[in-house]
């Protein structure tokens, strides 16, 4: 008996732990919304509309990413891409 409540008892706690970890429906995790500000402000900052933020334009709309321009800008082409910065930061956050 005593083996059956704690097999139940362990389904149940198991159970209610793979809940809290589902999002209902229509919810974000936070670098889920990270990554959409990051697009939203890219798009902002990007005023040519070409997917390449000069350094210019980043300096007028993403100051972060002006500061770090030429870490993002591997290749040295005098832009960064929207991709490129993703990169950057998901090495950030891997490093942690």
């Amino acid at each position: 008996m005593k083996k059956m409540i704690t097999i139940l008892v362990l389904c149940i706690v198991s159970a209610t732990a793979s809940a809290q970890g589902a999002l209902p429906p229509g919810e974000t995790t936070r670098g889920e919304r990270a990554m959409q500000q990051l697009q939203t402000r890219f798009a902002s900052a990007n005023t040519t509309h070409d997917g390449k933020l000069t350094r210019e334009q980043a300096a007028a709309g993403m100051p972060g990413v002006a500061k770090h321009f030429d870490e993002i800008d591997t290749q040295h082409a005098g832009y960064v891409t929207l991709s490129q910065i993703e990169n950057l930061m998901k090495q950030r956050a891997m490093a942690r």
